[in-house]
């Protein structure tokens, strides 16, 4: 019976280390489930802010969309200014052109307002004769 009594012993000794390595074996399922789950959530807010970003840029997109939009109707609005310049610039060389014209005109009137003047004076108080 004294093999019988180490047998016990022997026995309760395999099952504190099947329950010690059951409780190991526990302990890093648990350890493992955890990271795991910390890692999942993680990737969820990661997920949960590209998500965000996304809808956010989605947003500058569109306004970009619309400023080029508008960037392009105003390039056309000033090409067709580009006409109107074109021919207030043609505008602008012939005035300068009839200014000199008129200031030639000016001098020439002032020059037969003296001629005239003097013939006048001329027939009005002729000279003297010797």
């Amino acid at each position: 019976m004294d093999g019988a009594n180490n047998g016990e012993p022997q026995n309760q000794k395999r099952d504190e280390l099947t329950e010690s390595l059951n409780d190991l074996f526990s302990s890093i399922s648990t350890m493992i489930k955890s990271e795991l789950q910390g890692t999942n959530n993680q990737l969820e807010l990661l997920e949960k802010m590209n998500v965000r970003v996304a809808e956010e840029y989605k947003g500058y997109g569109d306004l970009a969309s619309g400023l080029r939009v508008f960037v392009e109707q105003l390039k056309c609005k000033s090409d067709s200014f580009n006409e109107y310049v074109e021919q207030i610039d043609a505008i602008e060389k012939q005035v300068t052109e009839f200014e000199v014209v008129v200031s030639m005109l000016d001098k020439y009137v002032c020059l037969l307002e003296s001629r005239v003047q003097s013939v006048y004076q001329t027939r009005l108080h002729p000279p003297p004769n010797n």
